[in-house]
């Protein structure tokens, strides 16, 4: 079955971490994009980190930005996301997606930051999501 399943997801008080991890199967996260995104209650989705072998850059949302880290590990088709000094504000039900080059290039996406700026007319098209993990920062 080709899917994409998250967990890691909490509760957890303000100022500590979680680690999500996104696990793909069916199919290698070595030839797609991958990205995390979160949405908060009454809030649209938005791009958190986005990643490419082929990129040599790693997008960031400024919120997150020397707080959280996109990293994989090829050999367990899995990429994590490492969330520390959390607020609040990061709230969220997180997904994680995978894109193709070929998506990319149909919806001229040239950049990871440009995969995870993207509005949800666009992402709502990107090849693999996953179903989301809750994570709650609150005291």
């Amino acid at each position: 079955q080709v899917q994409l399943v998250e967990y890691g997801g909490g509760l957890v008080q303000p100022g500590g971490s979680l680690r999500l991890s996104c696990a793909a199967s069916g199919f290698s996260l070595d030839w797609y994009a991958v990205g995390w995104f979160r949405q908060a209650l009454g809030n649209e989705r938005e791009g958190v980190s986005c990643t490419s072998k082929s990129d040599v850059t790693t997008f960031y949302a400024d919120s997150v930005q020397g707080r959280f880290t996109i990293s994989a590990d090829n050999a367990k088709n899995t990429v994590y996301l490492q969330m520390n000094s959390l607020e609040p504000e990061d709230t969220a039900v997180y997904y994680c997606t995978a894109v193709g080059l070929s998506t990319l290039l149909k919806k001229r996406i040239t950049s990871v930051q440009a995969m995870c700026v993207m509005p949800s007319q666009t992402t709502d098209g990107y090849d693999y999501w996953g179903q989301g993990t809750q994570v709650t920062v609150s005291s």
